[in-house]
């Protein structure tokens, strides 16, 4: 398999388990392509053209594509946080003999770090699901992709694509696709084991290899909200859609029966709110939650004979 087109059934695989309906992610696209087709052809030539078939902006190759189109996919190295660092150690690797075929990242740089916030509006979906107004949630988050917009302005977003590029390393984002699959993952352990006490949701998250690797390095799954015998009540599990929602969202999805949210990690704004409304709040961890989703896909991936080796916060266990 080349690796442009492991890149595209990452993609792919994000899209078959994304908590929207189908009919959402059509709109996205759509949207998209009737975008593209309104402009002249000056324009089109700055157009985001994978925007017509890759409805995740936090998802971007952001360079050698025409190398990933001709060169077999058999060997990446991906990491959490990847930056100019592990560029040049991926190049020093290749200069001791390790094969590389390209550099993976999972949060946003390069070409899908500016337009990232646009995939938080798939949030709206899963807060709906938990009895959130559609309405409600849709006028909450507006602001908060407005803010998170406003707050990456200002990055200097290139600079490990830029060092890719000066070392003929192959570089692509992988982020929301990878965070779609910890999410139903999650989501499906949680529904089948029914935990009544916070404490059964940790031990739920506990046997998972990621969050032991994690709790290794002292960062367990942890309870920052109630005690281990506090009842869950109903739980939502929140691993996609970007960053952290907007702060107004808790007190909605308590009112809507949420006593219980489980997340990668939450900024103080949302603890704090989460309190106000006598919400039970659990982080699963970061790296550890990252990891999972990541894991997942790369299980996809090594079926197809691709070996994923993990660097920057990324752990690699394979589940086939």
């Amino acid at each position: 398999m080349k690796i442009y087109d492991a890149y595209k059934l990452a993609i792919q695989t994000g899209i078959d388990h994304d908590p929207r309906p189908r009919s959402e992610i059509d709109l996205v696209l759509s949207k998209a392509k009737k975008a593209y087709d309104a402009l002249d052809d000056d324009k089109k030539e700055l157009f985001d053209t994978e925007s017509l078939w890759n409805p995740y902006y936090d998802c971007r190759f952001s360079w050698g594509e025409d190398i990933a189109k001709e060169k077999e996919a058999q060997r990446l190295m991906w990491g959490v946080d990847i930056s100019t660092a592990e560029v040049l150690l991926a190049d020093r690797l290749r200069e001791k003999g390790e094969e590389i075929d390209a550099v993976v990242c999972h949060h946003p740089l390069g070409k899908s770090r500016n337009p990232f916030p646009k995939v938080m509006w798939m949030q709206t979906d899963i807060y709906h699901d938990c009895g959130v107004p559609i309405n409600v949630a849709e006028g909450l988050m507006k602001p908060r992709m407005d803010e998170v917009l406003y707050n990456v302005g200002g990055d200097n977003f290139n600079r490990a694509a830029d060092a890719a590029r000066l070392l003929g390393i192959p570089m692509f984002n992988i982020h929301s696709a990878a965070d779609n699959m910890v999410q139903e993952y999650l989501e499906n352990k949680i529904k089948e084991a029914e935990p009544k006490r916070l404490q059964d949701v940790i031990d739920l998250l506990m046997p998972e290899p990621e969050s032991r690797s994690a709790a290794k390095l002292n960062d367990p799954p942890k309870i920052i909200i109630g005690d281990k015998e506090s009842r869950c009540g109903g739980i939502i599990a929140k691993m996609t859609g970007g960053t952290s929602g907007p702060t107004g969202i808790y007190e909605e999805l308590a009112k809507a029966g949420v006593g219980t949210i489980v997340g990668m990690h939450f900024p103080n704004s949302a603890v704090e709110a989460c309190r106000k409304c006598h919400m039970n709040m659990i982080i699963s961890g970061h790296m550890s939650s990252d990891s999972l989703g990541i894991n997942l896909i790369c299980d996809v991936w090594e079926k197809h004979g691709i070996e994923v080796f993990g660097t920057a916060g990324f752990s690699r266990f394979s589940r086939n």
